[in-house]
Protein backbone atom coordinates (compact mmCIF):
# COMPACT_ATOMS: atom_id res chain seq x y z
CA UNK A 1 0.00 0.00 0.00
CA UNK A 2 1.42 3.11 -0.99
CA UNK A 3 0.31 6.29 0.29
CA UNK A 4 -0.44 10.09 -1.66
CA UNK A 5 -0.76 12.71 0.97
CA UNK A 6 -2.98 15.82 0.33
CA UNK A 7 -1.94 19.07 2.14
CA UNK A 8 -5.17 21.10 2.24
CA UNK A 9 -5.08 24.45 2.37
CA UNK A 10 -6.49 26.49 5.84
CA UNK A 11 -8.56 28.37 3.87
CA UNK A 12 -10.32 25.84 1.77
CA UNK A 13 -13.53 24.28 2.25
CA UNK A 14 -13.30 21.66 -0.31
CA UNK A 15 -14.91 18.44 0.51
CA UNK A 16 -12.16 15.23 0.48
CA UNK A 17 -13.47 13.43 -2.51
CA UNK A 18 -13.34 16.35 -4.47
CA UNK A 19 -9.80 17.14 -3.44
CA UNK A 20 -8.27 13.21 -3.77
CA UNK A 21 -10.68 13.14 -7.51
CA UNK A 22 -8.80 16.71 -8.72
CA UNK A 23 -5.43 15.49 -7.35
CA UNK A 24 -5.80 12.10 -9.61
CA UNK A 25 -6.99 13.88 -12.58
CA UNK A 26 -3.85 16.08 -12.01
CA UNK A 27 -1.27 13.25 -11.56
CA UNK A 28 -2.30 11.30 -14.37
CA UNK A 29 -1.27 14.20 -16.46
CA UNK A 30 1.71 15.44 -14.87
CA UNK A 31 4.80 14.76 -16.62
CA UNK A 32 8.57 14.23 -13.75
CA UNK A 33 6.52 12.54 -11.13
CA UNK A 34 8.88 10.16 -8.97
CA UNK A 35 8.91 8.51 -5.39
CA UNK A 36 9.07 10.81 -2.50
CA UNK A 37 8.72 13.99 -5.27
CA UNK A 38 6.83 17.19 -3.21
CA UNK A 39 4.45 18.54 -6.16
CA UNK A 40 3.60 22.48 -4.74
CA UNK A 41 3.56 24.29 -8.75
CA UNK A 42 0.22 22.76 -10.35
CA UNK A 43 0.49 25.54 -13.31
CA UNK A 44 -2.43 26.14 -14.73
CA UNK A 45 -4.53 24.14 -12.78
CA UNK A 46 -6.74 26.21 -10.73
CA UNK A 47 -8.34 23.81 -8.51
CA UNK A 48 -5.25 22.87 -7.01
CA UNK A 49 -3.68 26.36 -7.21
CA UNK A 50 -6.63 27.14 -5.43
CA UNK A 51 -7.63 24.46 -2.73
CA UNK A 52 -4.32 22.45 -2.57
CA UNK A 53 -0.65 23.23 -0.51
CA UNK A 54 1.02 20.31 -1.84
CA UNK A 55 0.94 17.31 -3.03
CA UNK A 56 3.42 14.39 -1.36
CA UNK A 57 3.92 10.97 -2.95
CA UNK A 58 5.24 8.09 -1.43
CA UNK A 59 9.23 7.22 -1.33
CA UNK A 60 8.34 3.87 -2.53
CA UNK A 61 5.77 4.61 -4.73
CA UNK A 62 5.10 3.09 -8.25
CA UNK A 63 4.71 5.48 -11.10
CA UNK A 64 2.44 2.46 -12.66
CA UNK A 65 0.04 2.37 -9.52
CA UNK A 66 -0.29 6.08 -10.05
CA UNK A 67 -1.56 5.99 -14.07
CA UNK A 68 -3.38 3.31 -13.90
CA UNK A 69 -5.58 4.39 -10.61
CA UNK A 70 -4.28 0.88 -8.86
CA UNK A 71 -6.11 0.21 -5.32
CA UNK A 72 -2.61 0.07 -3.87
CA UNK A 73 -2.77 3.64 -3.50
CA UNK A 74 -3.97 5.07 -0.32
CA UNK A 75 -5.17 8.73 0.39
CA UNK A 76 -4.72 11.02 2.81
CA UNK A 77 -6.07 14.49 3.28
CA UNK A 78 -5.19 16.96 5.96
CA UNK A 79 -4.42 20.23 6.65
CA UNK A 80 -1.69 21.56 8.67
CA UNK A 81 -1.61 23.76 12.24
CA UNK A 82 0.33 26.86 11.80
CA UNK A 83 0.29 27.78 15.47
CA UNK A 84 3.74 26.41 15.73
CA UNK A 85 5.35 24.76 19.34
CA UNK A 86 3.82 26.27 22.88
CA UNK A 87 5.72 25.62 26.27
CA UNK A 88 4.48 24.13 29.09
CA UNK A 89 5.80 26.13 31.84
CA UNK A 90 6.22 25.13 35.87
CA UNK A 91 6.72 27.90 38.43
CA UNK A 92 9.28 26.30 40.27
CA UNK A 93 10.45 28.54 43.62
CA UNK A 94 11.37 31.75 42.22
CA UNK A 95 12.14 30.40 38.75
CA UNK A 96 10.02 29.73 35.48
CA UNK A 97 10.63 25.75 34.53
CA UNK A 98 9.86 24.82 30.96
CA UNK A 99 9.20 21.41 31.17
CA UNK A 100 8.41 20.55 27.36
CA UNK A 101 8.12 21.95 24.06
CA UNK A 102 4.27 21.32 22.34
CA UNK A 103 3.36 21.37 18.71
CA UNK A 104 0.12 20.25 17.43
CA UNK A 105 0.39 17.67 14.86
CA UNK A 106 0.64 17.91 11.30
CA UNK A 107 2.54 21.00 11.91
CA UNK A 108 3.90 23.53 9.31
CA UNK A 109 7.30 24.19 11.25
CA UNK A 110 7.51 20.21 10.43
CA UNK A 111 6.15 20.53 6.49
CA UNK A 112 8.31 18.19 4.22
CA UNK A 113 11.05 17.74 6.64
CA UNK A 114 10.70 14.30 6.34
CA UNK A 115 11.40 14.14 2.76
CA UNK A 116 14.17 16.51 3.42
CA UNK A 117 16.19 14.06 5.38
CA UNK A 118 18.45 11.69 3.41
CA UNK A 119 19.55 8.20 4.72
CA UNK A 120 21.20 5.71 2.30
CA UNK A 121 19.70 2.84 4.30
CA UNK A 122 16.13 1.97 5.09
CA UNK A 123 15.86 4.29 8.47
CA UNK A 124 13.29 5.82 7.14
CA UNK A 125 11.12 3.26 6.03
CA UNK A 126 11.88 1.21 8.91
CA UNK A 127 10.32 3.42 10.84
CA UNK A 128 7.10 3.83 9.26
CA UNK A 129 7.01 -0.31 9.82
CA UNK A 130 7.42 -0.12 13.08
CA UNK A 131 4.82 2.71 13.48
CA UNK A 132 2.00 0.66 11.25
CA UNK A 133 3.07 -3.17 13.19
CA UNK A 134 2.38 -1.38 16.79
CA UNK A 135 -0.76 -0.18 15.49
CA UNK A 136 -1.83 -3.30 13.86
CA UNK A 137 -1.24 -5.05 16.99
CA UNK A 138 -2.54 -2.65 19.18
CA UNK A 139 -5.90 -2.63 16.56
CA UNK A 140 -6.16 -6.56 16.97
CA UNK A 141 -5.83 -6.50 21.11
CA UNK A 142 -2.22 -8.54 20.98
CA UNK A 143 -1.55 -9.58 24.90
CA UNK A 144 1.44 -7.66 25.78
CA UNK A 145 2.55 -10.62 28.07
CA UNK A 146 2.54 -12.57 24.93
CA UNK A 147 4.23 -10.07 22.80
CA UNK A 148 5.75 -6.90 23.88
CA UNK A 149 6.51 -3.71 22.46
CA UNK A 150 7.31 -0.71 24.51
CA UNK A 151 6.96 1.45 21.63
CA UNK A 152 10.04 3.26 21.81
CA UNK A 153 13.02 4.22 19.74
CA UNK A 154 16.48 4.78 20.66
CA UNK A 155 18.23 7.17 17.78
CA UNK A 156 22.40 7.44 18.83
CA UNK A 157 25.19 8.71 16.81
CA UNK A 158 27.61 11.84 16.39
CA UNK A 159 25.98 14.96 16.91
CA UNK A 160 24.30 16.74 13.98
CA UNK A 161 23.43 13.61 11.95
CA UNK A 162 19.68 14.78 12.15
CA UNK A 163 18.43 12.23 15.30
CA UNK A 164 16.05 14.67 16.59
CA UNK A 165 14.76 16.21 13.25
CA UNK A 166 14.06 12.42 12.56
CA UNK A 167 12.19 11.98 15.48
CA UNK A 168 9.84 15.30 14.56
CA UNK A 169 9.42 14.65 11.10
CA UNK A 170 8.56 10.55 12.07
CA UNK A 171 5.91 12.38 14.48
CA UNK A 172 4.82 15.13 11.77
CA UNK A 173 4.70 11.60 9.46
CA UNK A 174 2.76 9.35 10.74
CA UNK A 175 0.06 11.69 12.39
CA UNK A 176 -0.25 13.25 9.12
CA UNK A 177 -0.94 9.35 7.91
CA UNK A 178 -3.84 8.49 10.39
CA UNK A 179 -5.36 11.77 10.20
CA UNK A 180 -8.68 9.44 9.78
CA UNK A 181 -7.83 7.62 12.22
CA UNK A 182 -7.31 10.03 15.50
CA UNK A 183 -8.71 13.41 15.60
CA UNK A 184 -5.79 14.79 16.86
CA UNK A 185 -2.40 14.89 17.90
CA UNK A 186 0.82 16.27 19.39
CA UNK A 187 4.00 16.24 20.06
CA UNK A 188 5.33 16.71 23.56
CA UNK A 189 9.64 17.55 23.47
CA UNK A 190 10.42 17.10 27.12
CA UNK A 191 13.12 19.41 28.09
CA UNK A 192 15.22 17.07 30.22
CA UNK A 193 17.99 19.38 31.59
CA UNK A 194 14.54 21.46 33.31
CA UNK A 195 13.49 18.55 34.67
CA UNK A 196 16.98 18.56 37.17
CA UNK A 197 15.63 21.18 39.66
CA UNK A 198 18.27 22.78 41.30
CA UNK A 199 16.70 21.56 44.27
CA UNK A 200 18.41 17.87 43.59
CA UNK A 201 15.21 16.28 45.65
CA UNK A 202 12.68 17.28 43.45
CA UNK A 203 13.93 16.26 40.32
CA UNK A 204 12.40 12.77 40.70
CA UNK A 205 8.82 14.26 41.46
CA UNK A 206 9.56 17.14 38.40
CA UNK A 207 9.99 13.78 35.91
CA UNK A 208 6.68 12.40 37.65
CA UNK A 209 4.51 15.70 37.34
CA UNK A 210 5.87 15.49 33.68
CA UNK A 211 4.68 12.14 32.92
CA UNK A 212 1.00 12.53 34.97
CA UNK A 213 0.65 15.43 32.16
CA UNK A 214 1.62 13.36 29.39
CA UNK A 215 -0.47 10.19 31.03
CA UNK A 216 -3.63 12.56 31.35
CA UNK A 217 -3.04 13.77 27.51
CA UNK A 218 -2.94 9.96 26.19
CA UNK A 219 -6.58 8.88 28.06
CA UNK A 220 -7.99 10.68 25.01
CA UNK A 221 -8.18 7.42 22.87
CA UNK A 222 -8.54 9.78 19.60
CA UNK A 223 -5.47 11.02 20.10
CA UNK A 224 -2.16 10.07 19.00
CA UNK A 225 0.67 11.16 21.28
CA UNK A 226 4.56 11.28 20.98
CA UNK A 227 7.04 12.00 23.42
CA UNK A 228 10.51 13.25 22.83
CA UNK A 229 13.06 13.12 25.18
CA UNK A 230 16.35 14.69 23.02
CA UNK A 231 19.74 13.85 24.73
CA UNK A 232 18.41 11.07 26.84
CA UNK A 233 21.53 10.56 28.93
CA UNK A 234 20.79 13.39 31.11
CA UNK A 235 17.57 11.87 32.52
CA UNK A 236 18.57 8.06 32.01
CA UNK A 237 22.04 8.51 33.26
CA UNK A 238 23.91 5.41 34.08
CA UNK A 239 23.32 4.14 37.66
CA UNK A 240 26.35 2.59 38.07
CA UNK A 241 28.54 5.24 38.03
CA UNK A 242 26.16 6.92 40.68
CA UNK A 243 26.80 3.83 43.05
CA UNK A 244 30.18 4.52 42.22
CA UNK A 245 29.68 7.52 43.83
CA UNK A 246 30.89 9.89 40.46
CA UNK A 247 27.22 10.82 40.42
CA UNK A 248 24.97 13.00 43.03
CA UNK A 249 22.21 10.29 44.05
CA UNK A 250 19.51 12.15 43.52
CA UNK A 251 20.28 11.10 39.64
CA UNK A 252 19.94 7.45 40.63
CA UNK A 253 16.23 8.80 41.91
CA UNK A 254 15.50 10.53 38.05
CA UNK A 255 16.57 7.12 36.52
CA UNK A 256 13.94 5.10 38.57
CA UNK A 257 10.96 7.16 38.00
CA UNK A 258 11.76 7.64 34.62
CA UNK A 259 11.95 3.79 34.68
CA UNK A 260 9.24 3.53 36.30
CA UNK A 261 6.89 6.00 34.33
CA UNK A 262 7.79 4.82 30.92
CA UNK A 263 6.72 0.86 32.08
CA UNK A 264 3.10 2.82 33.33
CA UNK A 265 3.24 4.41 29.27
CA UNK A 266 3.05 1.20 27.77
CA UNK A 267 -0.97 0.68 28.84
CA UNK A 268 -1.68 3.50 26.35
CA UNK A 269 -2.18 2.17 22.95
CA UNK A 270 -1.55 5.64 21.33
CA UNK A 271 1.67 6.61 22.65
CA UNK A 272 5.30 6.26 21.22
CA UNK A 273 8.01 7.73 23.02
CA UNK A 274 10.87 8.76 20.94
CA UNK A 275 14.70 9.18 22.23
CA UNK A 276 18.06 10.37 21.07
CA UNK A 277 21.93 10.04 22.40
CA UNK A 278 24.50 11.18 21.55
CA UNK A 279 26.97 9.05 24.25
CA UNK A 280 25.03 5.62 24.26
CA UNK A 281 27.67 4.29 26.94
CA UNK A 282 26.16 6.67 29.65
CA UNK A 283 22.56 5.70 29.40
CA UNK A 284 21.26 3.52 32.26
CA UNK A 285 21.16 -0.22 30.01
CA UNK A 286 17.59 -0.59 31.70
CA UNK A 287 16.74 2.02 29.57
CA UNK A 288 18.30 1.14 26.67
CA UNK A 289 16.84 -2.68 27.12
CA UNK A 290 13.75 -1.13 27.30
CA UNK A 291 13.91 0.69 23.15
CA UNK A 292 12.37 -1.60 20.52
CA UNK A 293 14.53 -0.08 17.94
CA UNK A 294 17.78 1.25 18.38
CA UNK A 295 19.41 2.68 15.40
CA UNK A 296 22.64 4.27 14.62
CA UNK A 297 22.23 7.12 12.93
CA UNK A 298 25.93 7.80 11.16
CA UNK A 299 27.42 10.46 9.47
CA UNK A 300 26.22 10.76 5.62
CA UNK A 301 28.25 9.01 3.13
CA UNK A 302 29.43 10.25 -0.21
CA UNK A 303 26.50 9.39 -2.01
CA UNK A 304 24.16 10.80 0.34
CA UNK A 305 26.17 13.84 0.60
CA UNK A 306 25.99 14.54 -3.06
CA UNK A 307 21.80 14.05 -2.32
CA UNK A 308 22.03 16.67 0.25
CA UNK A 309 24.00 19.11 -1.93
CA UNK A 310 21.38 17.87 -4.84
CA UNK A 311 18.33 19.39 -2.73
CA UNK A 312 20.66 22.31 -2.11
CA UNK A 313 21.15 23.55 -5.31
CA UNK A 314 17.65 23.04 -6.90
CA UNK A 315 16.53 25.30 -4.40
CA UNK A 316 18.84 28.07 -5.62
CA UNK A 317 18.02 27.50 -9.14
CA UNK A 318 14.06 27.49 -8.69
CA UNK A 319 14.09 30.85 -7.08
CA UNK A 320 17.54 31.92 -9.48
CA UNK A 321 20.18 32.62 -7.10
CA UNK A 322 22.06 29.93 -9.78
CA UNK A 323 21.05 31.25 -13.23
CA UNK A 324 20.43 30.00 -15.76
CA UNK A 325 18.90 26.44 -15.08
CA UNK A 326 21.54 24.09 -15.73
CA UNK A 327 20.91 20.30 -15.61
CA UNK A 328 22.47 18.27 -12.54
CA UNK A 329 21.96 14.56 -12.30
CA UNK A 330 19.81 13.38 -9.11
CA UNK A 331 21.37 10.97 -7.02
CA UNK A 332 19.88 8.23 -8.40
CA UNK A 333 21.84 8.65 -11.62
CA UNK A 334 25.15 8.46 -9.64
CA UNK A 335 26.10 5.81 -12.20
CA UNK A 336 26.10 8.18 -15.29
CA UNK A 337 27.80 10.60 -13.30
CA UNK A 338 30.63 8.66 -12.59
CA UNK A 339 31.68 7.37 -16.00
CA UNK A 340 31.29 11.42 -17.45
CA UNK A 341 34.25 13.43 -15.38
CA UNK A 342 34.27 16.90 -16.41
CA UNK A 343 30.45 17.21 -15.91
CA UNK A 344 29.09 19.64 -13.44
CA UNK A 345 27.13 16.59 -11.76
CA UNK A 346 30.77 15.22 -11.72
CA UNK A 347 32.27 17.94 -9.79
CA UNK A 348 29.48 17.95 -7.33
CA UNK A 349 30.03 13.89 -6.53
CA UNK A 350 33.85 15.24 -5.85
CA UNK A 351 32.96 17.73 -3.39
CA UNK A 352 30.97 15.54 -2.06
CA UNK A 353 33.57 13.13 -1.55
CA UNK A 354 36.04 15.88 -0.27
CA UNK A 355 32.88 16.69 2.70
CA UNK A 356 33.15 13.02 4.04
CA UNK A 357 33.23 13.46 7.55
CA UNK A 358 30.93 16.60 7.97
CA UNK A 359 27.94 16.02 9.70
CA UNK A 360 24.22 16.89 8.12
CA UNK A 361 24.04 19.77 9.99
CA UNK A 362 27.45 21.53 8.29
CA UNK A 363 26.49 20.11 4.95
CA UNK A 364 23.11 22.54 5.14
CA UNK A 365 25.18 25.47 5.70
CA UNK A 366 27.88 24.64 3.04
CA UNK A 367 25.58 26.80 -0.30
CA UNK A 368 25.50 29.70 2.54
CA UNK A 369 28.72 29.93 3.14
CA UNK A 370 29.55 29.29 -0.27
CA UNK A 371 27.54 32.50 -1.36
CA UNK A 372 28.39 34.38 2.09
CA UNK A 373 32.09 34.02 1.61
CA UNK A 374 32.87 33.21 -1.93
CA UNK A 375 30.42 35.30 -4.24
CA UNK A 376 30.07 38.50 -4.62
CA UNK A 377 26.96 38.80 -7.10
CA UNK A 378 23.37 38.15 -6.50
CA UNK A 379 23.72 35.38 -9.51
CA UNK A 380 25.87 32.99 -10.46
CA UNK A 381 26.04 30.02 -12.96
CA UNK A 382 25.76 26.26 -11.50
CA UNK A 383 29.57 26.35 -12.43
CA UNK A 384 30.85 29.27 -10.35
CA UNK A 385 28.56 27.99 -7.53
CA UNK A 386 30.05 24.46 -7.53
CA UNK A 387 33.88 26.20 -6.91
CA UNK A 388 32.58 28.21 -4.23
CA UNK A 389 31.19 25.43 -2.58
CA UNK A 390 34.21 23.36 -2.73
CA UNK A 391 36.01 26.91 -1.05
CA UNK A 392 33.75 26.89 1.52
CA UNK A 393 33.86 22.73 2.42
CA UNK A 394 37.64 23.11 2.75
CA UNK A 395 37.76 26.17 4.68
CA UNK A 396 35.62 24.79 7.00
CA UNK A 397 37.42 21.64 7.13
CA UNK A 398 40.48 23.87 7.86
CA UNK A 399 38.66 26.38 10.47
CA UNK A 400 37.26 22.76 12.25
CA UNK A 401 41.20 21.43 12.30
CA UNK A 402 42.34 25.06 13.56
CA UNK A 403 39.85 24.37 16.78
CA UNK A 404 40.62 20.65 17.87
CA UNK A 405 44.40 21.29 17.60
CA UNK A 406 44.25 24.04 20.15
Amino acid sequence: MFTVEIIQKNASTESKDELIKNCQQFLHKYEGISPGKVLSDFNDFDYLTNNVLSIILDEKIKISDIESGCHNLRWVVYRLDGFGPQEDVLQDSDEVLTLSTNWILPSADLHCLWENLIYENEIKQNLLKFAETTLLFSANKIDQNIISSNRMVLLHGPPGTGKTSLCRAFAHKVAARLRDRYTNAQLIEINSHSLFSKWFSESGKLVTKMFAHIRDVSEDVNSLVFVLIDEVESLAHARTQALSGTEPSDSIRVVNAVLTQIDQMCKYNNVFILTTSNMTEAIDLAFVNRADIKQFIALPSAHAIYQVYYTCLQELLRVGIISPRDVILPHTALLLVETHPNTDSAVLLEISHLSVGLSGRTLRKIPFLAQALFLNKNKSSLREFLEAMRLAVLKHIEDTNSIESK
